[in-house]
């Protein structure tokens, strides 16, 4: 599926991944690909990206790689997955 990440700034992450967890208002939620449409509110957590991904040097130390995953910080956001996309405007 496809994931972009976008702030006020810039665009943090645009690219393929295998999954993708929020930090959503009501709990931590995961979507995988083919994941029914939805549109959430976020709250300051950490997304967190599963896949073989590449930063872009410029927003690299925004970002923390873990084991199999990659985490990014928020304050708050707003997230919407439809047709194996999911858009991120985080905070």
């Amino acid at each position: 599926m496809y994931l972009e990440i976008v702030s006020p700034e810039a665009t943090l992450f645009s690219g393929e991944v295998t999954s993708i967890a929020v930090p959503g208002i009501n709990g931590e939620f995961e979507m995988l690909k083919d994941h029914a449409p939805v549109v959430s509110l976020l709250k300051e957590g950490h997304v967190k990206i599963y896949g073989d991904i590449t930063l872009e040097e410029e927003v690299a130390d925004k970002f923390t790689k873990a084991d199999k995953s990659t985490w990014l910080a928020i304050n708050s956001g707003t997230l919407e997955m439809k047709d194996n996309k999911v858009i991120v405007l985080a905070d």
